[in-house]
């Protein structure tokens, strides 16, 4: 028994040590295991930083490339503005050389004095000739812009028509800069010829409404809205080898500065298309409220169609410059001739669209409001407006402003309730039946 006992042990103690040693070589194992997990573990850390650094070098490299794409535009337009600047100037240097060596010719020949004419770089019947064409191709034309409320009820224009559209804002686009260009040459063009010119470039401006504005456009505009609002000056033309010089006067050209109400309302209505500047756009409403005080010019402004260019500034981001710009629609409401196709010029899509955005600024000026009222007041007197201020919810955001308003604010509270009777919204108040005076 004790020989049993003994053997089992033996078997007992080296199965014991079979174990250890396996457990001892199975802990090496995983201790191994371990290491090569962590050692794979730092390893993809390393990609894993490593990329995100290189999804950040490719964000920032995209972003400059964006910005170098952007740049090489801009220089691309002015490139181009310069080149057709210089292509002009060549062509004007040839026809000046070519005229001043057929002057001096017929100077030989005939021994006759200078004529005034030859102070005018270009013979001025074609400029005549050409305002001629210019006021044609405006007045039945470039005037006739696109209906504001086209597709309301779903009837789309026909593809012949847009597709005239499309081909005339092109043809502006080309023309624009050219027209920019030849305003360096209007101090020497007669001064009853600076309207039909100043007229087509403003009807060929509004011709882009409808449609995206060129990228390479923004300079022209810009130096377009400068000549106009500056005036252009330039020196005369002088030629000693001539018998009668020409004196090297300074001539000027004005527009925005103009005595002539016609042409100061189209070059205030240009600056207000192309300039930014809010000084300058300060003084281009001041002139306008001023000429607008006349029936010429409540006339003119039904003429021109003004209206989308007003609105254009009627916005929460002109904080400084919007008492001006409705300033200047109030002065179209005052009792006149042009007080009802002014009305009828606002009933529109882009007119209470407009109107809306303004009514939802939160805090808005209560003189801002109080002069706005004044408008929605006789546009609600046209029974046809009341599917707009319906469509805008206008009508709900008058009621919320009635229902806020202090009592003290009566100008603004009769005005209110006047407009909400005439949409048949409210009761007429005792006050109601003297709004809007």
């Amino acid at each position: 028994m004790k020989g049993v006992e003994e053997d089992i042990l033996t078997r007992f103690q080296v199965i014991k040590e079979q174990h250890d040693t396996e457990v001892a070589h199975l802990t090496e194992v995983l201790k191994e295991k371990n290491r090569e997990s962590r050692r794979l573990k730092s390893s993809f850390d390393a990609l894993k930083e490593l990329n995100d650094n290189l999804k950040k070098q490719l964000n920032e490299v995209s972003e400059e490339n964006r910005k170098m794409e952007i740049q090489a535009k801009r220089v691309q337009a002015r490139l181009d503005n310069l080149q057709r600047k210089y292509e002009f100037m060549a062509i004007q240097r040839v026809k000046g050389n070519s005229q001043a060596a057929h002057e001096m010719k017929s100077l030989k020949q005939e021994k006759v004095p200078v004529s005034k004419t030859s102070k005018v770089p270009l013979n001025a019947q074609v400029y005549e000739l050409l305002t001629v064409f210019m006021e044609w191709i405006s007045g039945y034309h470039l005037s006739k812009l696109k209906n504001e409320d086209t597709g309301m009820d779903g009837v789309k224009p026909p593809l012949k028509f847009a597709s005239q559209g499309n081909d005339i804002q092109e043809k502006c686009v080309k023309l624009l800069p050219v027209m920019t260009e030849q305003l360096q040459w209007m101090p020497f063009v007669s001064a009853r010829l600076h309207e039909p010119f100043v007229k087509f470039i403003y009807w060929s401006l509004r011709q882009q409404e409808a449609g995206a504005l060129h990228s390479t456009m923004t300079s022209t505009l810009r130096r377009l809205g400068e000549d106009i609002f500056k005036g252009v000056v330039t020196k005369g033309i002088q030629d000693n080898s001539l018998e009668h010089s020409v004196e090297n006067k300074l001539k000027t050209a004005s527009f925005f500065r103009s005595s002539s109400l016609p042409l100061r309302f189209l070059s205030t209505l240009i600056v207000l298309k192309t300039v930014t500047q809010a000084d300058y756009l300060a003084q281009a409403f001041d002139s306008l409220c001023l000429d607008l005080k006349t029936d010429e010019g409540k006339t003119l402004f039904l003429e021109y169609q003004a209206v989308p260019v007003i609105l254009n500034h009627l916005r929460i981001s002109s904080k400084g410059l919007l008492s001006n710009v409705i300033d200047s629609l109030l002065q179209m409401t005052v009792e006149s001739k042009s007080l009802q196709p002014f009305l009828e010029a606002c009933s529109n899509t882009l007119f209470f669209r407009t109107c809306s955005v303004l009514l939802r600024t939160p805090k808005l000026d209560l003189q801002i409001l109080e002069k706005l009222s004044i408008i929605l007041q006789k546009l609600s007197k046209i029974k046809s407006n009341k599917k707009f201020f319906e469509i805008f919810t206008i009508h709900l955001m008058l009621q919320e402003i009635q229902r806020t308003t202090h009592p003290e604010h009566a100008f603004l509270c009769i005005n209110l309730n006047s407009t909400l009777f005439n949409l048949g919204l409210t009761k007429c108040s005792p006050l109601a039946s003297s709004a809007g005076h």
